[in-house]
């Protein structure tokens, strides 16, 4: 049995992500979690957004907006949207903040050529523009954007505090970071079932759908092993922000945490 789902039972999840932070989708020996994370994206980037939609529901449309309507920033110009994935979380931002110049960077090219024919439909090229990048490496000056966003991202960094200690680098000084991620539910009832969709339901989905159930596999563990709730905060405080705080959504399946980089 993989070391996450032992250590599970006997550990915190801050424990956990310690004890196995390179928790890879394909667990190949000569490729490192980043190398994986960016093929596994671009093996499912044709279904990612007709998964994410059908899977959820639909709710991750609510999660979306939810997440923009807890940016506290007045008129922010400047706006970065790391692992934007196909651009679904830029688009609703720009929805809210039409004059901001929206940055969306993400490592997976597939995604962002999606992503890319999106905004030429919509005719905002001029506000929205996407990049392949680096999350732990941005290229970008420091003290540069006034928001920071990331959309069930920061689970697949391969370093999660120097992912976050870079997002508070190129934030402004009193610059905010919304973080949308998974989390598990604290209802015993609710987390079983969750649990037991997750490790059964959703990779014969993706096996049928995207020709890559390892997907969604990697799916389940990493939100098993992500340390949610108040071990993130406090991952959060430790890379340089403040007024760190939580909000779980539909029974604690999913967070959306927000956090300020220093004056």
């Amino acid at each position: 049995m993989h070391l996450t789902l032992i250590t599970r039972w006997w550990f915190p999840p801050k424990i956990i992500f310690l004890l196995n932070p390179e928790l890879k989708p394909y667990q190949l020996s000569d490729t490192n979690k980043k190398e994986e994370v960016g093929t596994m994206f671009n093996r499912i980037a044709g279904t990612y957004d007709f998964l994410n939609h059908f899977l959820s529901g639909g709710v991750d449309f609510y999660w979306r907006k939810k997440a923009v309507k807890t940016i506290k920033t007045d008129q922010p110009q400047h706006i970065l949207d790391m692992a934007t994935g196909t651009g679904d979380l830029a688009l609703e931002i720009n929805k809210r903040y039409p004059s901001a110049q929206i940055l969306g960077i993400d490592l997976a090219d597939k995604m962002i050529e999606i992503g890319e024919s999106k905004i030429k439909r919509k005719g905002l090229e001029k506000n929205i523009r996407f990049e392949v990048g680096d999350s732990e490496n941005i290229n970008r000056s420091s003290n540069v954007f006034d928001v920071a966003t990331v959309a069930f991202g920061v689970r697949n960094y391969q370093n999660l505090d120097k992912g976050l200690t870079e997002l508070n680098r190129v934030l402004k000084p009193s610059g905010q970071l919304v973080v949308l991620e998974f989390s598990m539910p604290k209802n015993p009832l609710l987390s079983t079932i969750y649990q037991w969709y997750f490790k059964n339901i959703l990779p014969q989905i993706g096996r049928i759908t995207s020709k890559d159930p390892a997907a969604y596999d990697y799916l389940f563990r990493s939100v098993q092993a992500f340390p949610d709730g108040q071990n993130f905060l406090d991952i959060l405080s430790a890379s340089g922000f403040e007024k760190c705080t939580c909000n779980p959504l539909t029974f604690g399946i999913c967070t959306i945490y927000s956090g300020f980089k220093k004056p």
